[in-house]
């Protein structure tokens, strides 16, 4: 990078958010908004280094352009994104229909048990998730977690399922 370039630089570091303005007013010919003075630093730095040294090609100009399209983007959050805290406790889990019930899971009020690293894991299987040591679940996968400190697919954990050959 050019001297010259860098002693702009460090004295554009040095200037007050007023003075920071008026040359963002010069060197982009507009007034801005803006007062944050690490932003006004920042947009004149790289404009200053794009006028010495060049801007961006033609090409990172079209993949930002590219990129800044947002037609692609979610016009909203997923459900219950804007809830707070207080308002998520206050969410219900739907009532069980009954329909669908994983086939791989054993009938309500079975016990199923691991051993893992001398001691045993047991689990009691209920209509609505699991219980394991006096706490609901609503998977096997969060039990395996608790239990071992990692994370695990639950089924393959319990052994109601194998690992799948590839």
């Amino acid at each position: 990078m050019d001297m010259a370039l860098v002693q702009t630089m460090e004295e554009l570091r040095r200037l007050p958010v007023p003075a920071l303005k008026r040359k963002y007013q010069e060197v982009f010919g507009e007034e801005t908004k803006s007062s944050h003075k690490q932003y006004l630093f920042r947009r004149i730095a790289w404009q200053l280094q794009a006028q010495m040294e060049g801007g961006l090609s033609e090409r990172a100009v079209d993949r930002a352009v590219q990129i800044a399209d947002d037609s692609d983007l979610r016009s909203s959050g997923p459900k219950g994104f804007w809830s707070w805290p207080q308002q998520a406790q206050k969410i219900q889990p739907r009532p069980h229909s009954g329909t669908h019930r994983d086939g791989r899971l054993p009938k309500p009020g079975t016990r199923l048990t691991r051993r893992h690293k001398g001691r045993d894991i047991v689990v009691q299987v209920l209509e609505e998730g699991f219980e394991y040591q006096s706490r609901h679940y609503g998977s096997l996968s969060a039990i395996a977690l608790v239990a071992t400190g990692t994370r695990w697919n639950g089924l393959l954990f319990f052994g109601l399922t194998e690992r799948r050959r590839g």
